[in-house]
């Protein structure tokens, strides 16, 4: 991967933090932010619109060679507004994000085919690089080459609380113990996949998020950042890359 700009890849299972960090911090760099679990997301979405099973891989890939999907930075840039995103023109951001989806996501994007049809695209959108790609086989699958690979993790209890508060306060009633077993069973679905499982990449640097608030992770993330930046650029002035 040539480019001039860093490329970070950030991935984790659910509820970790991952995506409210790398919304921070790509405002803190003005990288691009590319959460590539909201275009499975959108998917899926569109695939319980038009009725068709979450188990039909053809019909499914029909359906995304067909698909509009676009990602656009919000007006206020605010880091939990960052972005919106839009399937064949309709707005999408707050629905791809309600229980049903998070029921379904896994099932869909464990899907062999469809993970082959999205890979090309993802890579496509790193190539100018400054940018941060979030998701759950960015640093083992899809940018293998990042400059800086990040793997999120969190116990067990706090993920349940972070995506149970997230739930309620978008005005969702859920049991607590429904969402900590959706968790769980994602979990299973995302590590178990024969293809692109979640798993972390030898060389990425393990984020352990229980107990911290935003601003400690965000600390240590940018500081990591700035080494390998700098790393970078005595490369670069070396003609070493």
């Amino acid at each position: 991967m040539k480019n001039n700009g860093l490329v970070i890849a950030i991935d984790g299972p659910a509820a970790v933090g991952k995506s409210t960090m790398g919304k921070l911090i790509a405002q803190e760099l003005g990288f691009l932010y590319i959460d590539t679990g909201a275009i499975y997301r959108a998917i899926t979405w569109k695939v319980l619109k038009n009725s068709i099973s979450i188990n039909d891989e053809e019909m499914i890939s029909n359906l995304v060679s067909d698909i509009c999907i676009t990602i656009e930075r919000a007006n206020n840039k605010s880091p939990n507004d960052y972005y919106h995103i839009f399937v064949d023109g309709e707005d999408v951001t707050e629905e791809i994000r309600n229980p049903r989806i998070d029921q379904n996501v896994s099932q869909v994007a464990r899907l062999p085919k469809i993970r082959k049809q999205l890979i090309y695209l993802q890579r496509k959108l790193a190539e100018k690089g400054n940018i941060i790609m979030e998701g759950r086989d960015i640093g083992s699958i899809i940018l293998p080459q990042a400059d800086i690979k990040l793997y999120f993790t969190a116990s067990e209890e706090e993920r349940t609380k972070r995506r149970y508060r997230e739930l309620i306060n978008k005005g969702y009633n859920i049991d607590y113990e429904v969402v900590k077993k959706q968790i769980m069973q994602r979990d299973k679905i995302d590590s178990k996949r024969k293809y692109a499982p979640l798993i972390k990449a030898k060389d990425a640097i393990l984020i352990d998020s229980t107990n911290k608030n935003i601003e400690e992770v965000k600390d240590k993330i940018l500081k990591i950042i700035k080494k390998i930046r700098e790393c970078r650029e005595k490369q670069i002035e070396n003609n070493i890359i």
